[in-house]
């Protein structure tokens, strides 16, 4: 892959995992993904990304040929029994996990100021507090983005991000939606969020020294 095509990927990879737990996935989104949208890659990435892509052509294969409206319908239900309750067993929160801080309490505020340090200000169309994993990764979205049009110290807020943020509880997160669904879609997306914070990590290592 040329330097253009990774950028693409990661800001791809971003987009699913926002695009499932956000909210209940869009048939625009479904007929993507069940129809010419999904394209993954034949070569081994790394463990979590390989099994949730694993999971993503299960997920084709077991929905292929059906309505979107109904595909949609099933994941609503899942997703409203795991993510929104009442009483969700998985809640989508950085504070919900993080033992140093109570949930949406004073670690919210250190996370709204790592993005003030950025210079990014979380839009408001998700809905929901700014620990929220599709906010997270909005937030990872845009600095990635600054990265390919040559901000370097775009990496240097990726490494503070990571390191004092998301792989703070990401593995919790990724375990509990292991644990609470066999939804292929929603497992998909949780490994290929694991994945995802891997290679990030991995890759801004190489890039900040």
């Amino acid at each position: 892959m040329d330097d253009a095509a990774v950028y693409d990927a990661r800001l791809e990879l971003l987009d699913f995992v926002a695009e499932v737990f956000w909210d209940v996935p869009d048939e625009a989104f479904l007929a993507d993904l069940l129809g010419d949208g999904l394209q993954l890659p034949d070569a081994k990435v790394n463990e979590s990304l390989d099994a949730g892509f694993d999971l993503l052509r299960q997920f084709v294969a077991d929905n292929e040929g059906r309505d979107t409206a109904a595909v949609r319908d099933e994941l609503a239900r899942e997703y409203t029994r795991v993510f929104v309750g009442p009483r969700p067993p998985v809640l989508a929160h950085e504070t919900y996990y993080r033992e140093d801080t109570s949930f949406i309490g004073e670690g919210l505020a250190k996370v709204e100021a790592s993005y003030a340090a950025a210079g990014w200000k979380p839009p408001e169309e998700y809905g929901e507090e700014n620990d929220f994993i599709a906010v997270e990764l909005a937030f990872l979205r845009y600095l990635v983005e600054r990265q390919y049009h040559g901000a370097e110290e775009a990496f240097g807020y990726e490494r503070v991000f990571l390191d004092e943020h998301l792989t703070s509880w990401h593995e919790a997160f990724v375990d509990d939606v292991l644990d609470e669904t066999e939804e292929p879609l929603f497992r998909a997306a949780a490994l290929v969020f694991a994945g995802v914070v891997e290679f990030e990590d991995e890759l801004v290592a190489q890039m900040v020294r």
